[in-house]
């Protein structure tokens, strides 16, 4: 999946797509149907890169991409509006590690919209460049013999020239 240059904004509903970059921020725009613009001013408005984010593990932290690949491969994604046990046993299938006590229902529901926004983007769907492709799609290396190599002597370098003094006479 490819998630780059879009971001969740604090105190905005939704994510958002960079559009454009200037002094004070970023030009953004709603994946909703409105397409609303928007101008996040660093200053103020905290951005969160969808690549970046990650979600309380009880070992290691869960990568927020590794979360909506199981959501991809679920049957049956529940609503953001579900019960909060439903989410939760869901959450339990798509990432099981998470960590309990953390991770609240509001996360799960923020990452359910989230889901249901993305899901029907192209790009949702793509590959995502930054990622190395997978170890049985890479084409098998062919092996060529190797050249015999016939080891001579190194030849002597030669030897530094000597540099010139120049005379000079003082004027009387």
């Amino acid at each position: 999946m490819n998630l780059q240059g879009i971001v969740a904004v604090s105190g905005k509903p939704g994510l958002w797509r960079a559009l454009a970059q200037n002094k004070t921020g970023y030009v953004l725009e709603s994946l909703d149907a409105q397409k609303t613009k928007l101008v996040a001013n660093l200053s103020t408005a905290k951005l969160a890169a969808l690549t970046e984010i990650t979600i309380f593990g009880i070992e290691d932290d869960i990568r927020l991409t590794d979360v909506f690949e199981q959501m991809k491969a679920a049957a049956n994604v529940p609503d953001a509006k579900a019960d909060g046990k439903k989410m939760r046993a869901f959450f339990y299938e798509v990432a099981p590690d998470h960590d309990e006590e953390k991770v609240y229902a509001s996360d799960m529901k923020k990452i359910l919209t989230w889901f249901h926004i993305l899901k029907d983007l192209p790009a949702f769907n793509e590959a995502d460049p930054t990622q190395a492709p997978a170890p049985e799609a890479a084409p098998a290396e062919v092996e060529e013999p190797v050249a015999e190599v016939v080891a001579t002597e190194p030849e002597p370098a030669p030897a530094p020239k000597a540099k010139a003094k120049k005379a000079t006479k003082k004027a009387e």
